[in-house]
């Protein structure tokens, strides 16, 4: 099928297949809490028509076989006909190729057939209070028991552990080891009460989708070992190259949306009549153009070590940079909120003052701006690594 046809196929299903309650339902980062139910109502039908996993580079798990110009094509019809946010993106996009590329065939046939229908979902215990963007800092534990391990230890900054099924956890499972030595990647079941306690943080948002999750001796099967263990380093960065992909272009899709409302409100405002305010939308679309030839650039290329640093400072200081202007443009009403605060109703924001307080972060989750300098600097233009 050519990508025309495929574009058409992808359109029509939408536009079959998605609610009017569906529609524009929200999710994704600051927005998680939205319409979660029925998120995961719309994974499973996602999954029956085999949408979930079409990137996956391999068949036999239910998902439908994509070039990578076809899977961009998903993603720009998906996130034009505001589809929910994906609950299921940790696991299909995260898991699953990390699945493919280390996994044994046992564990794909396990985990990868319950993501592809959109039944089970993930979280990623990676960073930990003393260890985040510092990963190789992390001191959870795992200890081999017979045929399972004991996960003890403390992570966070848990996207939707407080809905998830599974966590991949990144533990230290050589007593002594320091930094990147002696790490393994474990797949562990949440449903572990009184191992695993799950604690919501609360955000300047007002919502809560960041935890932190406690592992009390939570068990994790050694058949759910991945990559050999002491590999779990070099599991856990083939990992994190995959965040920036397919997902980078629906993301711009996001962005470019939003961007739109900023400059409808800077009509209705007259902040448009501004000089100022009129330079920083344009170079807002500007740098959005730009972002997205980058990402078109450097998709499905391998071996450029700086390209996910360079997609990551691009996207976070533009969406921080967004956030200031969307208040911007209000003037002082952007300090009101939609609705009377009550005691029922204390703390409700509208989407352009929850994007502003969310954005705050962008430069820091995921990877700081500082960290991804520090990669670019030796990695690309092998500067003296930094020391201690």
């Amino acid at each position: 099928m050519d990508d025309t046809a495929f574009r058409s196929e992808a359109r029509d299903w939408l536009r079959t297949h998605l609610r009017a309650s569906h529609r524009g339902i929200g999710g994704g980062p600051g927005s998680e809490h939205l319409g979660l139910a029925a998120r995961r109502e719309w994974e499973r039908v996602l999954g029956a028509a085999g949408w979930i996993g079409i990137g996956w580079t391999e068949d036999g798990w239910g998902n439908r076989l994509a070039t990578l110009s076809q899977q961009v094509v998903w993603a720009e019809e998906y996130a034009r006909a505001r589809a929910p946010g994906r609950v299921g993106h940790i696991g299909e996009n995260l898991l699953a190729p990390t699945l493919i590329a280390f996994g044994t065939q046992e564990q794909k046939d396990r985990f990868l057939p319950p993501v592809a229908r959109g039944e089970e979902l993930w979280c990623q215990g990676y960073s930990e209070p003393g260890a985040g963007s510092d990963l190789a800092g992390l001191r959870t534990t795992a200890v081999r028991d017979g045929d399972t391990y004991r996960v003890t230890g403390q992570k966070i900054w848990t996207s939707l552990a407080q809905d998830a099924d599974w966590c991949f956890v990144l533990a230290r499972t050589e007593a002594g080891s320091r930094r990147h030595r002696g790490l393994s990647f474990l797949l562990v079941p949440m449903d572990q009460p009184g191992r695993v306690e799950v604690r919501p943080i609360r955000q300047l948002t007002g919502t809560s989708e960041f935890n932190e999750v406690f592992f009390d001796g939570a068990v994790a099967r050694a058949g759910h070992l991945v990559g050999g263990e002491g590999n779990g380093w070099q599991v856990a960065m083939g990992l994190l190259a995959l965040e920036r992909g397919v997902s980078t272009l629906v993301q711009q899709i996001g962005f470019e949306a939003e961007l739109d409302e900023v400059i409808r409100t800077a009509v209705e405002t007259g902040a448009a009549d501004d000089p100022e305010i009129r330079a920083r939308l344009v170079r807002q679309w500007a740098e959005l153009r730009t972002m997205r030839w980058n990402a078109l650039r450097t998709l499905g290329t391998g071996g450029d070590p700086g390209a996910p640093s360079v997609a990551k400072l691009l996207w976070g200081g533009w969406h921080q940079r967004l956030g200031e202007l969307a208040m911007a443009v209000r003037g002082p009403g952007a300090t009101v909120g939609p609705d009377d605060w009550s005691g029922e109703r204390p703390y409700e924001l509208d989407a352009g003052q929850r994007m502003f307080l969310f954005t705050r972060a962008d430069t820091i989750y995921g990877g700081s701006d500082e960290i991804q300098r520090n990669i670019i600097a030796e990695r690309v233009l092998g500067l003296p690594r930094e020391t201690g």
